[in-house]
């Protein structure tokens, strides 16, 4: 179906190994989940596997894609910015297999991605849809294709918790095999057959694949009980081998000193002892070639560490608002709309894609931002909101320019893992978790205790999720964030809320689960 032979790709700005010599075989009904840290090449793999010519800007691309006679559908993580001003009719109407649906199948597709069957028809700009919509638009395009292998970059990505749902049991059905990327655990957890691994170890410069066909949690017990077991064996062979060394050093220092001590009026037992330290010596080599188990590598999950004495006060009403017509291009999207939080509470807020929820948060930035007993930071869904895509990352988190200012934003930079090269590329050409990082380095450096964050966890990898979820849940400031990540919402927010065109209802977390 689809043979991957001795695949290697290098950036070419940095001459940085990014994967060496991938090979394995796509197998009908296999759906292999690719994960690994933040700018480790996971999209690029993708689009070298779809068509190399994607990656050739950026990427050299060496070894051997083997399609056969097997069709491939490629869902790319973001719109080509040249379609974005495309209505939503134009795009999908050039796409293959549009004109060969009926009106019913289309309808079909609509309702099972939660779409009304106008939808399709729609004038609306690409661009002015939501996140979800955007998926569920390239999605619905696949299903039309129809393809053997479906290439999927973050198809979870923006996804409201229903049509997650539905992502989830699609996948699971689907006749078509799979490798794609996804940094929802939930999804991983119920989808995965197989685990792709790809990791960069040496402070990025050593690439190392791992492919495991089992599911995701099955994945991460061998691999932890391995690298326990790996450990354990090297500390022993360690211990063993010091023992060795301080036994050779006695030998060695007893007959250094019987050297030292031989009269010279003995010949004979000189030539003895100048064999023995001979045959010391050998065995001295011989214990410094012993091959011994090495401890076990592995990339570390990012370092994110809130400073613990940020802090909202017990009680302190953080925000009281209310408005009776949230609007957005003409339309009416809620009304009789209140919110009060009072600190430390962690907001979420959960709803339709569409519905919006973004353009409340927006808002909601807006007033606190203004604040001035309060330090609040915006972390938008789409980054280049708040930052200019020419900067570097050490240019959006230095306010002076001072020496000692930049040494330090490089060494929270370090701890995020960045490499020194990738802290003066440009903001448009990191990959998507690079560039969310930055704004969880600019929450420490700016002190902020009230943060509005946009989709937060959806460019973390599923290895470093945990971590910043826990960093999140022991902040001490206030949370008001919009998400679908299931395992944020239940660990990090502590009260719950839906949009609705009715305002926001309060709701446990119970209900939320049942999803």
């Amino acid at each position: 179906m689809l043979q991957i032979k001795k695949l290697s790709l290098t950036h070419r700005k940095d001459l940085r190994p990014l994967i060496s010599e991938l090979t394995f075989s796509l197998q009908p009904g296999e759906r292999i989940a690719v994960i690994g840290e933040e700018g480790n090449g996971k999209s690029t793999l993708l689009k070298a596997l779809y068509d190399r010519r994607l990656v050739e800007p950026y990427a050299e691309c060496s070894g051997e894609v083997l399609w056969g006679s097997s069709v491939a559908g490629y869902l790319a993580q973001e719109f080509p910015p040249a379609e974005l001003c495309e209505t939503v009719y134009d795009w999908i109407s050039e796409k293959p297999g549009f004109w060969d649906a009926s009106p019913k199948e289309l309808a079909q597709i609509g309702r099972q991605m939660h779409l009304s069957p106008e939808f399709f028809y729609s004038d609306q700009k690409i661009a002015t849809l939501s996140g979800g919509e955007k998926v569920k638009l390239q999605v619905a395009a696949l299903l039309l294709l129809q393809p053997d292998v479906l290439l999927l970059d973050e198809p979870s990505n923006d996804l409201d918790l229903d049509t997650l749902i539905w992502l989830e049991e699609w996948m699971k059905s689907a006749p078509q095999a799979m490798i794609y990327i996804s940094h929802d655990e939930t999804l991983l957890e119920r989808t995965a057959t197989g685990i792709l691994h790809l990791e960069l170890l040496r402070r990025k410069t050593m690439p190392r694949w791992t492919l495991f066909h089992v599911d995701y949690r099955t994945y991460l017990e061998q691999r932890s009980r391995a690298f326990a077991h790996q450990e354990q064996q090297a500390r022993k062979e360690e211990a063993d081998y010091q023992k060795q060394m301080v036994r050779f050093r006695q030998i060695e220092s007893r007959v250094e000193h019987q050297q030292s001590t031989v009269s010279r009026q003995d010949p004979h037992t000189g030539r003895l002892l100048k064999k023995k330290m001979h045959a010391v010596k050998s065995m001295g080599k011989r214990l410094e070639q012993t091959q011994r188990t090495q401890l076990p590598e592995s990339e570390e999950a990012i370092l994110v560490r809130f400073d613990p004495t940020i802090t909202v006060p017990q009680g302190k009403r953080v925000l009281d608002w209310s408005l009776s017509s949230l609007e957005a291009d003409g339309r009416c999207l809620a009304k009789d709309l209140s919110l009060t939080v009072v600190g430390p509470q962690h907001i979420g807020i959960i709803g339709a894609n569409g519905c919006g929820k973004t353009t409340l948060l927006r808002l909601l930035a807006k007033e606190l931002l203004s604040r001035t007993d309060l330090h609040a930071f915006w972390m938008p869904q789409r980054y280049e909101e708040a930052i200019d895509p020419s900067m570097t990352p050490v240019e959006f988190l230095c306010k002076t320019g001072e020496r000692e200012e930049e040494s330090r934003v490089r060494t929270y930079l370090g701890s995020m893992k960045y490499t020194p090269q990738e802290m003066d590329h440009p903001f448009s050409s990191l990959s998507g978790g690079q560039k969310a990082k930055l704004f969880f380095v600019k929450i420490n450096l700016e002190r902020a205790n009230v943060l509005l964050l946009d989709e937060p966890t959806r460019n973390f990898s599923p290895l470093s999720n945990p971590v910043l979820r826990q960093e999140l849940k022991n902040f001490g400031g206030c949370i008001l964030s919009v998400s679908h990540d299931r395992k944020y919402l239940q660990e990090v927010c502590t009260k719950w809320y839906r949009f609705t065109k009715n305002g926001l209802i309060p709701v446990d977390w119970n209900e939320i689960e049942t999803n």
